[in-house]
C-alpha cells in the first residue's frame, strides 16, 4: 500500500477528494502535477472526475523540473499522468518516456484550437490542455512614458528599472528569443549569438532577474522595479498589490507556453487516463478552470469567453498573435545558453 505524505512539502505524495467507494476495485489514478491552488483543481477537476469514474486519484506535487527529473530517473515510477511545461515534455519525447497517444480516444481533441492542434500533431504525444504568454508590465507613473513594444525594454530611460525572468524558468527561453528578435535575427540562423549580444546591451536597464512571479509583486512595492516581463497568470496578483501597474501584451506578438498532459508509456491505468485527459479538454470544465482563479486559458475552441472573462488570458487576438517556442531547437542548446546568460547577466 502507498504511503501518502500529507503536508505542505512540495513532491509529497497527497490523497485527495477520495470517491466514498473506497472498496478493493477502486482504481487509483496518480497524477504529478502544480500544487498551485490545490484546493480549486480538487473541487473543480478531480472531485467530479472520481464520482464519473467510480477511483480515487492520488496527486504527486512538485515544481516542474524538481517532477519530471524524479520521474524520468525512476523506470518504476507509478506515475500514470504528469502535467509539465513544453520543455520538459520535449525532454520526455526525446527519452521516450511517454505513451503515443490514440486520439480517436479524446472525443474533445478534435475542438483544440489550431496552434494546441499543431503541436499534438508534431509530436504525437501528449495534449496541450492550456497555454500563458508573456507581457510587459510597468508603473507607467514612475517610467514616466508610455510602453507599447519589445523594443521599449532597451531605452535608456529603463535604466537600473527592469525584471526579466530567469533563463531556467519556464519563460526564460522566451526572452532569448524577444532579444533575438530585437536584432532582427532568426535565433534559429545563429543559436542565439545576436540574442546574447541584445542581453549584454540590456544588462544596464535589468535590476535583477527572477524565478517566481510572486516575487514581482514585492519589488514593485518597494519600488526595486518599475517594469517586469511577466506571464499572464502572475498579472492579477501584481495589480492587486499595486494598482499603478499597467499590462501590454505588445502588437508585434507574444511567446506563449503550452502546459501539456503526458501519460507514462508503462501505466497500468492507460485507459483511465485517456478519460482524464478527455474530461480537462471538455467545453465546461475549460470554461469553469479559465474564470476561476486558476487562470487557466482554455485550448478548446469552443470556449467563449466574455472581455472581461479573457482579461490577461492568452485568448482571442492575444492568442493569434502568440508565437511558439520549439523546444527541440531550443533544448540542446539550453546548457550552453544558460552558460552566456549567467556570465552576462549574473556576474
Amino acid at each position: 500500500m502507498k504511503k501518502l505524505l500529507v503536508g505542505l512539502m512540495a513532491g509529497a505524495m497527497v490523497l485527495v477528494g477520495c470517491s466514498s467507494n473506497s472498496g478493493s476495485d477502486t482504481q487509483k489514478l496518480v497524477v504529478s502535477t502544480w500544487g498551485l491552488n490545490a484546493d480549486i483543481v480538487q473541487k473543480d477537476v478531480y472531485e467530479p472526475f472520481e464520482k464519473e469514474n467510480n477511483c480515487e486519484i492520488v496527486v504527486e506535487e512538485g515544481g516542474t523540473s524538481d517532477r519530471y527529473t524524479k520521474f524520468a530517473n525512476n523506470p518504476n515510477s507509478d506515475v500514470d499522468i504528469i502535467e509539465l511545461s513544453q520543455a520538459e515534455a520535449q525532454k520526455g519525447y526525446a527519452a521516450d518516456l511517454f505513451e503515443k497517444l490514440d486520439y480517436s480516444k479524446i472525443g474533445n481533441a478534435k475542438d483544440l484550437i489550431d496552434a494546441a492542434s499543431k503541436l499534438k500533431d508534431d509530436n504525437g504525444y501528449g495534449v496541450p490542455y492550456t497555454l500563458n504568454s508573456i507581457g510587459i508590465i510597468y508603473d507607467k507613473e514612475a517610467t514616466g512614458f508610455e510602453i507599447k513594444e519589445w523594443n521599449d525594454l532597451w531605452d535608456s530611460r529603463l535604466k537600473g528599472q527592469i525584471s526579466i525572468p530567469e533563463i531556467t524558468t519556464t519563460f526564460g527561453p522566451a526572452m532569448v528569443h524577444i532579444a533575438s528578435d530585437y536584432k532582427g535575427v532568426d535565433i534559429t540562423s545563429d543559436n542565439g549569438k545576436a540574442a546574447f549580444e541584445a542581453l549584454e546591451e540590456l544588462k544596464p536597464n535589468i535590476v535583477k532577474t527572477y524565478t517566481k512571479s510572486s516575487d514581482l509583486t514585492n519589488m514593485f512595492s518597494a519600488g526595486e522595479i518599475s517594469v517586469a516581463v511577466v506571464a499572464d497568470f502572475g498579472v492579477s496578483l501584481i495589480q492587486k498589490n499595486n494598482e499603478n501597474c499597467e499590462y501590454v501584451v505588445p502588437e508585434s506578438g507574444t511567446y506563449a507556453n503550452f502546459n501539456t498532459i503526458e501519460v507514462n508509456k508503462n501505466s497500468d491505468n492507460k485507459d483511465l487516463a485517456y478519460k482524464y485527459i478527455d474530461w480537462r479538454l471538455s467545453k465546461d470544465l475549460q470554461y469553469k478552470d479559465a474564470v476561476s482563479d486558476l487562470n487557466e486559458a482554455p485550448t478548446n475552441k469552443t470556449v467563449e469567453l466574455t472581455e472581461e472573462e479573457a482579461l490577461n488570458k492568452t485568448y482571442g487576438d492575444v492568442a493569434a498573435r502568440a508565437k511558439v517556442i520549439d523546444f527541440k531547437f531550443v533544448n540542446p542548446l539550453l546548457e550552453d545558453w544558460v552558460d552566456q546568460w549567467t556570465r552576462i547577466l549574473n556576474s
